[in-house]
């Protein structure tokens, strides 16, 4: 087989760069009503007509559950040392508080025992956007009573899992599941309106502070992080009303969910309509419950957005320019291809004084892989790791403290309302078969990673 030569070497990362695979509960696992889980909002969700684009569920998709053990030894393979994994929140506690179920408890020592045993370090996601039912019916993340459902569940899965695991995510993306959620409507559990996503935004902010100071008094030695999404923001022209637009969406995209954590209050400044989250809250005076010193923070970066002002656009009086009428690269989904604004966004990030370390926790591309006699030839995607690693490279060589880089995905899964359309898979899976198959990206990371 021809070499995949990279315009790079593991090397020139250091050798204490973190090198690892993610992946999420609810896209992979499957097993969505076995050994005693409860359902969550994404069970619900995905049951209402119309909402998944190409019409499936997450029932089984790649049945991680029960093929776990197999698809550790494919990351062992292409020679990444962590696996992030997310816990299912019913499958622990099936009505989001109360009874705990022996099974899912076991399912996840299964999970940890056998990430040890083949030598992969476990990054635990204690929230990856599977909210249990249960809790929706209460209000959700719109209720403040998730908070503290929150921190006993976080309380029940470190008492359980804390003295094998050291490293902890809070939440994965809250600005993706509160805006898409609880704004937009377009994901679970289908909420729209500044209504519920004022009173979401809060309650997660508090959630995550609350369960990140009960990891670090509960586990010794904890490394605690949260995983934020980001997208490096730039005005469509350099007019003033499209500068004042990018600044606006700087602060909904990327600030919204850092500077509350960094105990700078929420962005009003350059998004005033956020006061209204301020005057909601202000007798409640939670803004230093907001903060916590993080020992990391998880950059999840996928393309940029360019930004110009529309006065006609409801609410945010911004929009976004897309990425294919710019005529610039982009992957299936039309995200713009662009290592310049990975660079940037790290280096956005490490401006901040309260920000030490970051890690890239999330980082993929979905293009329209194609299986023939047994390979997918996904230069695409090669490329794409290509640049984009490249520009994490420069970004550290310039003194970013940026020290980990983790792919998605692992394997095909279930990408919430695109459902089995988008694929951003290292590895294959035909959906019927579950028969998995090692792109050229999985052989390219393993040529990069191990030297085979």
């Amino acid at each position: 087989m021809e070499p995949f030569t990279a315009p790079f070497s593991r090397q020139d990362f250091g050798d204490d760069f973190l090198w690892g695979v993610t992946i999420s509960a609810f896209q992979n696992e499957g097993a969505s009503d076995h050994d005693g889980k409860g359902r969550s909002i994404w069970d619900v969700f995905t049951a209402r007509k119309g909402k998944i684009k190409d019409g499936t569920h997450a029932h089984v998709t790649t049945d991680f559950y029960n093929r776990y053990y197999d698809d550790l030894l494919l990351t062992r393979q292409m020679g990444f040392k962590i696996f992030r994994f997310s816990i299912a929140w019913s499958r622990i506690l099936p009505l989001g508080t109360g009874e705990v179920n022996p099974a899912g408890i076991a399912f996840y020592h299964r999970l940890i025992d056998a990430c040890l045993e083949l030598g992969l370090q476990p990054y635990i996601t204690l929230y990856h956007w599977d909210l249990p039912h249960a809790l929706e019916m209460k209000g959700g993340w719109c209720h403040r009573g998730v908070v503290f459902a929150f921190e006993e569940y976080v309380r029940i899965c470190i008492q359980a899992y804390g003295h094998k695991v050291k490293h902890w995510i809070v939440m994965n993306e809250p600005f993706g599941f509160t805006s898409l959620g609880y704004m937009l409507g377009v994901h679970a559990p289908g909420k729209f309106g500044l209504s519920y996503f004022f009173p979401a935004v809060h309650h997660a902010l508090l959630a995550q502070a609350s369960a990140a100071k009960v990891i670090r008094q509960e586990v010794e030695g904890a490394v605690i992080g949260t995983a934020l999404s980001c997208s490096h923001i730039l005005p469509y022209s350099q007019t003033e009303p499209d500068i004042l637009a990018a600044k606006k969406a700087d602060a909904l995209f990327n600030r919204l969910f850092l500077e509350p954590v960094l105990g700078l209050g929420y962005p009003v400044a350059d998004f005033p309509l956020l006061r209204k989250i301020e005057r909601r809250y202000a007798l409640w005076r939670d803004w230093d419950q907001l903060a916590f010193d993080f020992d990391f923070f998880g950059v999840q970066n996928y393309f940029p957005l360019v930004i110009r002002r529309n006065a006609f656009m409801p609410v945010v009086g911004v929009s976004e320019v897309k990425a294919r009428a710019r005529k610039v690269p982009v992957t299936a989904l039309g995200w713009e291809i662009s290592g310049d604004g990975m660079y940037g966004i790290l280096k956005q990030f490490a401006a901040y004084s309260g920000v030490r370390r970051l890690i890239v926790t999330e980082n993929g591309a979905a293009f329209n892989d194609i299986l023939t006699e047994g390979r997918v030839h996904d230069t695409n995607r090669i490329k794409y790791f290509e640049e984009y690693l490249g520009a994490v490279l420069r970004a550290k060589r310039e003194g970013i403290p940026v020290d980990g880089y983790f792919a998605w995905t692992l394997t095909d899964n279930f990408e919430w309302a695109e459902g089995y359309r988008a694929r951003f898979g290292l590895v294959h899976v035909d959906m019927e078969t579950q028969q998995r198959t090692m792109k050229d990206s999985g052989l390219w990371f393993r040529e990069l990673l191990t030297g085979d």
